[in-house]
């Protein structure tokens, strides 16, 4: 009764009554596929969709608006906003229920919840969220007149956080499949490492935005220099408002494909992953739009880090983290995505082509599922 309280049902495997392989490809769930979904009225299942996605887009309005105006107050430059304030308050949901399930879970099947967020996550983001931002910059810039080439960036900073990531990634695979006595320990030095990326991101200066360059506080849009208290109250309001409805659709997500005929392991590996990194992606696609590239990579970049650390720490902790076919590929996936931006990042060769090219190792990814599990 008091895992249910906490959030935390029967084992995926079962929930859905399936067999080891399938309770395998279930290790790479996002965080909300603990919560069974209930049965429910495709009809309502639908509205609840549609409602908590416009939810979440709203929401984001709000959040980035407000990190922004924290950031400014805190002095921060607008890479340090995306990669530490923005990334931190997207990515801390997600957090919170991998804690839920490695901590509390009781069975070996809750606890590879945890292990699946650790890889899931920055699968979807180093793929699909990446390539989407590309798409827009492509988009916005060619109905601007711009050059739809080039990506306005600190190329060499954003090299050196997909350098960081693939160095802390690389490590917790290799963990991955390794097998001694002392390795949950090593959990620790996943926390030490994102606690020298935060220092890092502060030591650089870029100095804080200039107040005339952003928009009104939503909360107060007539005052032209609001209080952090007021930024703080709007930023707290819409992350309350992004991980209520982001719990939404997961389960709307999840409800509409066992309605659809969509196995278990499909949903969980596919669809499950993409709607948890739903806030990521959005408050991307609203920075694109606002002109702010930098703060958009940034967002995901530092989101990225934080899921490569912080879930990684209590997964390594907490239970054997062993990975197995699914969770490798989708590692390898990952690096091979992250590994080709880093090269063009470092070359000063970054254009919206190969960031939007990215997207195709989600493909490859789905691909390899598909023929995995023979759908």
């Amino acid at each position: 009764m008091a895992q249910a309280a906490l959030g935390v049902s029967p084992a995926p495997c079962e929930t859905f009554g399936r067999d080891a392989s399938s309770c395998r490809a279930l290790r790479i769930v996002a965080p909300w596929l603990s919560l069974r979904p209930a049965p429910i009225v495709m009809p309502l299942a639908l509205f609840l969709f549609l409602f908590s996605a416009v939810a979440i887009y709203a929401a984001c309005e709000f959040f980035v608006n407000g990190v922004e105006w924290v950031g400014y107050r805190l002095n921060l430059g607008a890479t340090a906003v995306g990669t530490l304030l923005a990334a931190f308050g997207t990515a801390l949901p997600e957090s919170a229920v991998t804690f839920v399930a490695v901590v509390f879970g009781s069975t070996p099947g809750q606890k590879d919840i945890g292990v699946g967020a650790a890889l899931g996550g920055p699968l979807v983001l180093a793929t699909l969220a990446y390539a989407v931002v590309g798409l827009a910059v492509w988009r916005r810039s060619g109905r601007a007149g711009g050059d739809r080439r080039v990506m306005a960036v600190n190329q060499q900073r954003l090299a050196r956080d997909q350098a960081w990531f693939m160095a802390i990634f690389v490590a917790k695979v290799a963990l991955g499949v390794l097998v001694f006595s002392w390795k949950p320990w090593l959990g620790l030095l996943f926390l030490l490492a994102y606690g020298c990326y935060v220092k890092r991101e502060l030591a650089v200066s870029e100095g804080a935005a200039d107040a005339q360059a952003l928009e009104p506080l939503k909360l107060r849009p007539h005052d032209s220099s609001p209080g952090m208290s007021w930024a703080l109250v709007q930023t707290l309001l819409a992350l309350l408002v992004i991980a209520v409805a982001s719990h939404v659709f997961v389960q709307q997500i999840e409800a509409i494909g066992i309605w659809a005929g969509a196995s278990p392991h499909i949903t969980a590996l596919l669809l499950s992953p993409v709607a948890t990194e739903l806030p990521e992606i959005m408050n991307a696609l609203i920075w694109v739009r606002q002109g702010k590239e930098r703060l958009a990579l940034a967002n995901i970049s530092g989101a990225m880090m934080i899921q490569a650390t912080i879930p990684s720490s209590l997964a390594i902790f907490m239970t054997p983290w062993h990975l197995d076919t699914p969770l490798l590929t989708a590692a390898a996936m990952t690096m091979l995505s992250i590994g080709f931006l880093w090269i063009s990042l470092r070359r000063g060769a970054m254009r919206v082509a190969p960031l939007a090219t990215v997207g195709l190792a989600y493909l490859a990814f789905i691909g390899f599922v598909l023929v995995y599990f023979g759908v």
